[in-house]
């Protein structure tokens, strides 16, 4: 790894590929879901936010360029970025006709500061004719793809309300290697009643497949969901901040190097946010990651939980 990192970073992956730090503006396509439209389910998933995990996006009253114009501005209060990722975030975001992908799409791949798509969806909302559009982007910028997995244990993706069985997820990770597309896949580590084998059997799942990207998002208990009426009513363990850090190093260890970490904890909107609390400390828990990983020996194949 470079820098001294024990993990194959996004942040070094972009600098790499881009030549220059890169960050993602968050895009509110004004897409549903169809598991919130009756397709599938009305209730959404149990941890779903009213936001559709979509809590940070810009407004979606704004057009694709207003919303990236933004979202640059916002940012470059703050740093000296000049190329960003348009990040189709909140909802599913292939889940319309493909006349108003087509437009959406375009329209954020033609501005000129973004480098990048990234699309979260389904894997059950990923047609022919969608991943054939996106090879077409892909084309003329690098265009990934972040399917939700979330976990492979079949208990909790019922308990979860996920809506489509394992082997769309593999059809649609299959058929976008066909067409050399990357994959970003999403799992949720503390999800109530899962175990450490549990997670890490998900880990071993995705270790396995053609994807290029990992989402490791620790489990927000948010007001207004189905799963913060379950807590309240009727409390689970959620994990402790040490918890959390042992296991992500457990699932770092198993991931192989070429895969990219995306992400290793997660923000929960502070006025949402129900537990754990810790995880406001955002710094402190990936600093508490980092030092873990520093104290082996050898990264890989040494840490076994």
């Amino acid at each position: 790894m470079k820098n001294g990192e024990r993990y194959n970073s996004l942040n070094s992956y972009l600098r790499e590929k881009f030549g220059d730090k890169v960050y993602r503006v968050s895009i509110d396509g004004g897409f549903t879901c169809p598991n919130r439209d009756g397709s599938i389910d009305s209730r959404g998933c149990i941890f779903c936010s009213a936001g559709g995990s979509g809590d940070f996006a810009e407004d979606h009253r704004l057009s694709i360029t207003e919303q990236i114009n933004s979202g640059i501005e916002k940012l470059s209060r703050k740093t000296n970025a000049r190329k960003f990722i348009a990040y189709f975030q909140a909802f599913t975001n292939t889940y319309s006709d493909i006349e108003t992908l087509k437009s959406l799409y375009f329209e954020a791949i033609q501005h000129p500061q973004i480098v990048a798509l990234s699309i979260a969806t389904r894997p059950d909302c990923m047609p022919d004719e969608v991943i054939e559009l996106l090879s077409s982007l892909n084309a003329i910028k690098p265009t990934w793809v972040e399917l939700g997995l979330q976990t492979t244990n079949e208990q909790s993706t019922k308990f979860i309300r996920r809506g489509y069985q394992l082997d769309i997820f593999d059809s649609v990770v299959h058929k976008l290697n066909l067409v050399n597309i990357d994959i970003i896949v999403h799992l949720i580590i503390g999800l109530p009643y899962e175990t450490n084998d549990d997670v890490l059997n998900s880990i071993h799942y995705i270790a396995n497949k053609n994807i290029q990207g990992v989402k490791l998002q620790l489990l927000h208990i948010l007001k207004g969901t189905d799963l913060a009426t379950l807590y309240e009513n009727n409390p689970f363990a959620v994990l402790t901040k040490e918890q959390y850090v042992e296991l992500i190093v457990a699932c770092l260890e198993r991931l192989p190097d070429n895969i990219v970490i995306h992400r290793l904890t997660g923000d929960g909107p502070r006025e949402l946010l129900i537990a754990p609390l810790w995880s406001t400390n955002k710094k402190d828990v990936l600093n508490s990651i980092n030092k873990q990983l520093k104290q082996l020996d050898t990264y890989q194949g040494r840490y076994v939980l």
